[in-house]
């Protein structure tokens, strides 16, 4: 074994195999999906307890979760649409679907409009509000958060009438309340865990989907007669295996006439294979759900689900096995909770402290911008998944996920010319993305990846 020198003061020196690299090469003229960019969600309060944090506590907050420069560089964020009672924008029942509603607005929507605002600041440009359910009196059972379905939409009659289009004005005007605000909601969903039985704001569908098949050309068309810029998306399932049910009833339907984004959670089933649809695929919601699993800083022990070599694995898999175009993860801060491991941010002590999750999504997040596209890779090293990626700026990025036990050295031959400047950046067990050494070949560069790591490369041209 020996060490690399290092390419600059302060760089972190590593020990690498001294067997041959394998060659790996990137043809950016093979471009795979368009990348959207990676999110979180600030839903059900949280934006508004982010808001009365202490100032410099959340602005360092705020610095980890959207700074390009020294944070992870989010660029996608996911607002709920309330449909409880009391933050409703439609809180009383208007009696007759035909009724003319009665909406309000208090400027606030539970803090997620200062929120937004934040994300804003920053840069952020894809704003998604989603709806969990529609108000209670718009559904089969008139309860919000029991289940239900949507009155009118494919076998499900109610007394009251057919409340499609009511549901799809009541989503508009939440729209153009954050218009109100100037602020531009850019994607539009009406489901949450539609096959889930919640006790919270929720709406079901039928595994056939019929329910969101009848109710989404009617918001289709809503949207267009508004004039609104909109992208729609559908049907945020659990698990990818369900979503994979729905979107062949939708394609089969006709559907991608209507919407932009075919959008999955992660809960029941992973994203680990492309769903059959053209249109680009979102994982809009992922997260640890067991109180076994608390927040931690560890990266790499035992592949446990809190660790964040386990969610690299999961990033990786999911653009390149799946063909991703976002991954939003469920929260991104919150306050002395870290008995759960579903949010990215904690304050453990003084300080805003990231988990070991939150730095696998940074070593993706943070050089991956919107607009990029995903291109063709050749070569393969044992137990490492390679994603490449060119950024609108022609700069281009590479991503080396290792969940072997051995580490591996790769000679990558530069796709952005022979006076191309590289950057190497490092996570494992002992570093945070560290920017690292590398050895400069004429005509390409050999880096080493150690085992259970991400090491992310970066190519600009002069």
């Amino acid at each position: 074994m020996k060490a690399f020198a290092l390419a600059a003061v302060g760089l972190v020196a590593l020990t690498v195999p001294t067997t041959s690299a394998t060659s790996i090469k990137i043809n950016t003229n093979s471009k795979l999906q368009r990348i959207d960019g990676f999110g979180f969600s600030q839903a059900f309060g949280r934006a508004s307890q982010f808001q009365a944090a202490e100032p410099e506590m959340r602005k360092k907050a705020l610095d980890l979760l959207f700074d390009t420069k020294t944070g992870a560089g989010f660029s996608i964020i996911r607002n709920w649409i309330p449909s409880t009672t009391a933050l409703s924008i439609e809180p009383n029942s208007p009696g007759l679907a035909s009724n003319k509603p009665n909406y309000t607005w208090d400027g606030d929507d539970e803090g997620q409009i200062w929120f937004t605002k934040q994300a804003v600041s920053y840069g952020v440009k894809t704003i998604y509000a989603d709806a969990w359910s529609a108000p209670g009196y718009m559904k089969t059972n008139g309860d919000e958060a029991t289940p239900g379905y949507l009155c009118g939409s494919t076998g499900h009659t109610c007394s009251t009438g057919d409340w499609r289009q009511a549901f799809a004005n009541y989503l508009v005007q939440y729209v153009k309340f954050y218009k109100q605000e100037g602020l531009d909601i850019t994607h539009l969903g009406f489901l949450n865990e539609p096959d889930y039985i919640a006790s919270y704001s929720q709406m079901q569908i039928s595994p056939s989907a019929q329910e969101a098949i009848s109710f989404i050309p009617t918001l289709y068309e809503t949207v267009k007669r508004e004039h609104l810029d909109l992208r729609l998306t559908c049907c945020d399932a659990t698990g990818w295996d369900t979503q994979a049910n729905y979107t062949n009833y939708l394609m089969a339907a006709g559907m991608q006439k209507y919407l932009d984004i075919i959008s999955s959670h992660m809960y029941s089933s992973d994203a680990t294979f492309p769903l059959k649809t053209n249109l680009p695929t979102w994982l809009t919601e992922a997260g640890v759900e067991t109180s076994s699993a608390p927040f931690t800083t560890t990266w790499y022990d035992d592949g446990a689900l809190n660790e964040g070599m386990t969610w690299a694995s999961k990033l990786a898999t999911g653009f390149v096995d799946a063909g991703l175009s976002a991954y939003l993860f469920w929260e991104g801060f919150e306050i002395s909770q870290n008995q759960s491991a579903s949010h990215l941010v904690d304050v453990l002590g003084q300080d805003p402290e990231p988990s070991s999750i939150y730095y696998a999504f940074t070593m993706w997040s943070r050089f991956i911008r919107p607009g990029a596209n995903r291109v063709a890779v050749s070569g393969a090293l044992p137990n490492v998944i390679t994603a490449a990626f060119q950024n609108t700026d022609k700069s281009v990025i590479v991503i080396f996920t290792n969940s072997g036990n051995s580490s591996q050295l790769a000679d990558v031959a530069i796709p952005t010319g022979k006076k191309s400047s590289a950057q190497v950046w490092l996570t494992d067990n002992n570093h945070r993305v560290h920017e690292t050494n590398f050895k400069r070949q004429s005509s390409s560069i050999e880096v080493a990846v150690p085992p259970n790591s991400v090491v992310t490369v970066k190519f600009t041209s002069r």
